[in-house]
């Protein structure tokens, strides 16, 4: 019972059990979304999706990502979101959504399939109306401010990164800057942003009473009265999230960890000159004009590399969707090239399987054919032109390869002598010469019989020994692709990862699934065409011995 209980677990895990309830009937896909966050209630926190071939179905969605909703996890209110990249053809997007309230575990539905569907993105919404949001995806021109306040940066000179921390990015190389307009404060100033610093040393930024700067990778700051070294130090050639926030206290912070605080802050005034003396990378530049909390500022930090506030389940398809459970997860993550390879071994699979179908019809009819023959051949082994003058056994033995080498024999002998019949053989002799130029015909015979006997055989040689590699080839070039797209969404965790792997993977069962009832029908019809051959030689030496028997004196 308990190995059946397993038995019946298993089966059911390959199949989603899709919630009854559906936002909208209108889409036909959707994807749960589970953000885990253990540093504590947050408001309104600007959650990041990364989506990639290895956690999306980007053909089930619009070209253009304009069916793209998000969705409560009561399945029922939409959340505000804005799509900061779409690239439908490498399949890389990265979707910012607004959480209302983020608590240790917190659900949502990615909602897409919807081919009428109107672009919802909303970048104003995304953001609350403290923030001014800096994401450097512009082709040109100075950053402009995503949220809502139109913040736009007044001058940049740095030089623009096409895949930075999230999509476009900014590099400084010590004497470039940024400067970005004053926050209405009220009270407070909060400061964030991803670093990938390339020198330990420079300044970073700069405001009235503002001052941030690396001293062998430790970020010094100093805010009015009050000083702080971080206790973390950066390091060069890595992501890290640094934190500032200043009312009457100065705290920060390095990748979400508080790393020192002093009192006697005054808040900076005027404009703020970010990277006048770094030398690195910045991506996500966040500026906000009131106190962001420790809870708030980890929720940032766990969407790096390393973090693990998003996780993305399974897709599941409304009535009518085409896919479901793991395979559907498996097929919703291949990869064109993935589809190519599996398509080019379907192929190569229904030509095997139609090759050893009808080469064992073929078989099959040539053994009893030949089995039929030998049992006639022996009764008129006497009168070797008996059976070709009998037409109608000559029809019977159509499919016979022996009685094609006995026909060769027979036609070499009416081409010596006007009549085979026993009883005129006293007056017929072969000479030596002869019977081996007979020979040479039978032999030429027997080469022409086992060409047909092998015809189409180099097609299974080719599916099993071809079908592994291109398999294969399919599961290389879909973990790269993987690999690639993780590394440029920044997505690095096991589940972004496993699907894209496993995905990869379906080639090389495919080429293998190609490849094993090929090499097993090989070998069975090998075998068979071996002891059919085995058979002429052994009839051609029958024969000749009898020609020389009744022929040589």
């Amino acid at each position: 019972m308990r190995v059946l209980a397993v038995a019946i677990a298993l089966l059911l895990s390959l199949f989603s059990a899709t919630s009854h309830a559906w936002w909208n009937e209108d889409w036909s896909a959707r994807k749960k979304i589970t953000l885990t966050n253990p540093a504590g209630e947050v408001a309104d926190a600007p959650v990041l999706i990364r989506l990639h071939t290895g956690n999306f179905d980007f053909l089930s969605a619009n070209e253009d990502g304009s069916d793209l909703r998000v969705v409560a996890g009561d399945d029922a209110t939409e959340l505000k979101f804005h799509i900061e990249k779409w690239d439908g053809l490498n399949q890389l997007a990265l979707v910012w959504v607004k959480v209302p309230k983020l608590a240790a575990s917190t659900e949502a539905w990615l909602y897409f399939g919807n081919v009428e569907a109107v672009p919802a993105s909303d970048s104003k919404g995304s953001y609350d109306a403290a923030s001014a949001v800096f994401h450097f995806n512009e082709a040109g021109g100075n950053p402009a401010d995503s949220g809502p306040n139109q913040l736009n940066a007044t001058a940049f000179s740095g030089e623009r990164v096409a895949a930075s921390f999230a999509n476009g990015g900014a590099r400084f190389n010590g004497s470039q800057s940024l400067t970005l307009p004053a926050m209405n404060a009220s009270g407070a100033v909060s400061v964030a942003m991803w670093l990938k610093p390339a020198a330990l040393d420079g300044t970073l930024m700069q405001a009235g009473g503002l001052n941030v700067a690396l001293a062998g990778g430790t970020v010094n700051v100093q805010a009015g009265a009050a000083s702080v070294s971080a206790s973390v130090p950066l390091t060069t050639g890595q992501w890290h999230h640094l934190a500032i926030t200043v009312d009457s206290t100065l705290k920060v912070y390095i990748d979400g960890q508080l790393a020192g605080e002093a009192p006697g802050a005054a808040l900076p005034a005027g404009a703020l000159t970010v990277g006048a003396g770094y030398s690195g990378e910045l991506d996500e530049v966040q500026l906000s004009g009131e106190l962001r909390d420790a809870a708030w500022i980890a929720v940032l930090a766990a969407q790096g590399p390393t973090g693990a506030l998003v996780a993305l389940g399974a897709d599941e398809f409304s009535e009518g969707g085409g896919h479901g459970g793991i395979w559907g997860t498996l097929f919703g993550a291949l990869t064109v090239d993935g589809w190519a390879a599996i398509g080019i071994l379907a192929v190569m699979l229904v030509i095997a399987l139609w090759i050893m179908f009808v080469k064992t019809l073929y078989v099959n009819r040539v053994d009893q054919a030949n089995r039929l023959f030998m049992n006639r051949f022996r009764t008129l082994s006497t009168d070797l032109g008996a059976i070709d003058k009998a037409h109608g056994m000559a029809d019977e033995f159509r499919h016979s390869s022996l009685y094609r080498l006995y026909h060769v024999a027979a036609a070499e002998l009416s081409h010596r002598f006007k009549d085979t019949d026993a009883a005129h053989m006293p007056d017929k002799n072969l000479s030596p010469q002869s019977l081996e130029a007979i020979r040479a015909s039978l032999d030429t015979g027997l080469v022409k019989e086992t060409t047909r006997l092998n015809k189409l055989m180099v097609l299974l040689t080719i599916a099993i020994s071809g079908g592994p590699f291109i398999g294969l080839l399919g599961t290389v070039l879909g973990v790269m692709i993987t690999f690639a797209v993780i590394a440029a969404t920044g997505d690095v965790n096991v589940a972004a990862i496993a699907p894209g792997i496993a995905a990869a993977l379906l080639a090389t069962a495919a080429g293998m699934a190609v490849a094993i009832p090929a090499l097993f029908g090989y070998n069975y019809l090998n075998s068979r065409i071996k002891t059919m051959t085995s058979d002429m030689r052994v009839f051609n030496d029958e024969l000749i011995t009898k020609l020389a028997e009744n022929y040589s004196r």
